[in-house]
């Protein structure tokens, strides 16, 4: 999919008939050949570019050129309630447009996919602050993604505390997986944006990075963001391994208090089985034709019951 959208009267704004025009920003989502094809004849950007953020595998990156340099950056992604991910999300700048390549639709991205106008404190004719608001938001989104995982394992964790199966096992580690994603995906994130404030006073780059007042303000705080979000998802994910290893312990536990209690009611009920048992004999037995014979069975099997549990009871085994 392809959309063209530029800043007109503080909003940002569909291109009508996606024309590239200047000070343009080009949103493309899993484009096709042909709209790659199109954007590089266009732009005269290099189909490797456009083709970096079309692999999931591809790690965050600068690569420069004459006319156009290429930021390569990881994006977390939410595949379902405890199942995250990261995404690459390209960013192209060349001296007139921006473009933005992804696999999937993206929060990360301020515009939405139905060409509809919003209010812009994104300006596509600073292309350079347009990249530093982009990589802000995807820093903020990572410590968004940090603490809903916190608040999903606090709620594992008070129903781990009574559980007996391994289905929360299973979403704490997939959200144990996550965090290994996020930690690698922020690392090299943030070697990018070192390089990004090593570049901005580069003379051979200032027509690819013009700055503005505002531009280094951002880009710091989207450092101090990033780094923020890595400390926390390194503290995450030592928690939520130990409490994986914890937790396995609780649940083994819990299935053994389980089996004592049912082993305990199994000795209880043997008792006045074992009773019954004798006195159901094909031999002679005390009481066999006097009528009070019954209620001295009932009787012995409920005061042997009794001492049994409190035998028991003493031992801690009830």
């Amino acid at each position: 999919m392809l959309n063209v959208f530029k800043t007109t009267d503080h909003k940002l704004q569909a291109v009508p008939g996606n024309e590239i025009i200047k000070d343009a920003w080009v949103r493309m989502v899993n484009p096709s050949p042909d709209e790659i094809r199109t954007i590089c004849i266009t732009t005269g950007v290099p189909e490797d570019f456009i083709r970096a953020a079309l692999d999931e595998e591809e790690r965050s990156r600068i690569e420069v050129e004459d006319h156009c340099m290429l930021v390569l950056t990881n994006i977390p992604v939410m595949r379902g309630p405890d199942n995250y991910d990261t995404l690459p999300l390209a960013m192209i700048l060349t001296p007139e447009n921006l473009i933005t390549v992804s696999l999937e639709e993206t929060a990360v991205l301020p515009c939405p996919p139905d060409g509809s106008s919003i209010s812009a404190q994104y300006h596509t004719s600073k292309r350079t602050r347009f990249l530093f608001q982009i990589l802000y938001k995807n820093a903020t989104m990572f410590l968004r993604y940090i603490h809903q995982i916190n608040r999903q394992t606090d709620e594992i964790e008070r129903h781990l505390r009574k559980s007996m199966n391994n289905a929360e096992v299973f979403q704490l580690l997939d959200m144990e997986k996550g965090l290994t994603y996020f930690t690698a995906a922020l690392r090299t994130n943030g070697i990018v944006l070192d390089r990004l404030l090593r570049l901005r006073k580069s003379g051979n780059l200032k027509h690819l990075l013009p700055l503005f007042e505002e531009d280094e303000d951002i880009l710091e705080d989207t450092i101090i963001e990033n780094r923020q979000a890595l400390e926390m998802v390194q503290m995450y994910s030592d928690i939520l391994s130990g409490m994986m290893d914890a937790f396995t312990s609780v649940i083994s536990n819990n299935l053994n208090q389980v089996m004592k209690f049912l082993a305990s009611i199994t000795i209880l009920i043997a008792v006045p089985t074992m009773i019954s048992s004798f006195w159901g004999m094909n031999v002679g037995v005390p009481y066999l034709s006097q009528p009070e014979g019954f209620w001295f069975v009932v009787g012995l099997s409920l005061l042997l019951t009794g001492i049994t549990w409190l035998i028991l009871w003493r031992k801690k085994m009830i």
